[in-house]
């Protein structure tokens, strides 16, 4: 099976991890310790998230600063409106923030949320049959 793990350093890992479990993702204890949290989304698609003393062990690079630089663009596709609805507001009480409105591309919503740290996140709901047809 083909997964996808997302490594992200954050600098409060509690506070990142009560967020990220707002947005709808579970913890996995067995790959998660006082450094890094394993967070999952789905059976193939997990999220890193660590310490900038854990992340540093795994890159030469210094470490972006996302509060005011974008290093990386992730978007979740959800089941409905009313699920991207949800989830962007239970991001916002869990201390994130919107920097954008909502778009509506008639065949897709798309609302845009940034973790404590400035991970920026796009949830969206496609219905593909509202695709505007080439011709």
């Amino acid at each position: 099976m083909k997964q996808l793990f997302i490594n992200l350093a954050v600098s409060d890992l509690q506070k990142s991890m009560d967020f990220y479990t707002a947005l709808g993702f579970s913890n996995n204890p067995q790959f998660s310790d006082g450094t890094a949290k394993c967070m999952v989304w789905s059976e193939s698609i997990f999220l890193m998230i660590m310490t900038h003393e854990k992340f540093k062990t795994f890159v030469t690079k210094p470490i972006a600063d996302t509060k005011t630089n974008v290093a990386g663009l992730f978007s979740l596709s959800v089941n409905s409106v009313d699920e991207v609805n949800t989830i962007i507001t239970n991001g916002l009480k869990a201390g994130g923030i919107e920097p954008t409105e909502m778009r509506d591309y008639g065949f897709m919503q798309q609302r845009t949320i940034e973790d404590m740290d400035g991970h920026t996140w796009e949830v969206f709901y496609m219905d593909i049959t509202k695709f505007p047809q080439q011709g």
